[in-house]
């Protein structure tokens, strides 16, 4: 009787390994389109700049690729238990830069700039010292609508960077006024902002949109995307 074959991890790594980075998966993320799959950081950082999949090509969607995402939680158990010490080694990763964004947070930096904010905060009364960071976060995904007269005539560009994470507290007419200065709009425009197409009232929070509009809530592993669409204001 012939003993059984064993396998080394590297027989598998055509398998386990991902396509962008060239590392082993990590959060496994599955393009629901073409079933390619990535590390979860990789193909969210890809898609910043590109609707495609980036081992294929194919138009993943038109305007928000992020939705056609999925974690793939037995892949990931899979190449935990093929791999050894990897799961240690990605939870020590992760503490460690939990960690140093609570130093920064906290104002831990060395160096004159941080003593300058310290002491900014110390002498402001009368403002919110802390920019609601203690209350619940939320991922946003901010989309510029690519079927208006002013993108497609290149009269506005997109944003460049249009994930961000804020307070939920966060109100729609704060996010207008976030999206006037980094695409540096006059004031004769406006915008709407949008989630899943229906136009979102200035004082509606970001708690409100995702409780009551987003229709992927609950998959926290995503941002949830807000559409916006610059015009021209003739009132």
């Amino acid at each position: 009787m012939t003993s059984p074959r064993k396998h080394l991890v590297k027989d598998f790594n055509h398998f386990i390994t991902c396509y962008v980075c060239k590392g082993y998966l990590i959060k496994p993320t599955t393009v629901t389109e073409c079933l390619h799959t990535f590390c979860k950081s990789c193909i969210v950082q890809h898609f910043e700049d590109s609707n495609d999949c980036p081992k294929c090509g194919i138009q993943v969607h038109e305007t928000n690729p992020l939705e056609m995402l999925r974690l793939d939680n037995t892949l990931e158990e899979i190449i935990f238990k093929l791999v050894p010490g990897l799961r240690e080694k990605e939870q020590q990763k992760e503490i460690e830069f939990w960690r140093s964004r609570k130093s920064k947070e906290n104002g831990e930096e060395d160096g004159p700039r941080s003593k300058r904010s310290r002491l900014d905060a110390d002498n402001d009364d009368g403002g919110d010292g802390d920019y609601h960071r203690s209350d619940p976060q939320i991922a946003i995904c901010l989309d510029c609508l690519r079927n208006n007269s002013l993108v497609e005539e290149n009269i506005v560009r997109g944003l460049m960077k249009k994930f961000i994470r804020c307070s939920t507290r966060v109100t729609v007419g704060t996010i207008k006024k976030f999206l006037s200065l980094k695409l540096k709009l006059p004031s004769s425009y406006e915008l709407d902002v949008l989630c899943n197409g229906e136009i979102m009232g200035k004082d509606h929070t970001m708690e409100f949109i995702y409780m009551t509009r987003w229709r992927l809530r609950g998959e926290t592993d995503y941002p949830m995307v807000l559409e916006y669409r610059p015009r021209i204001d003739f009132g």
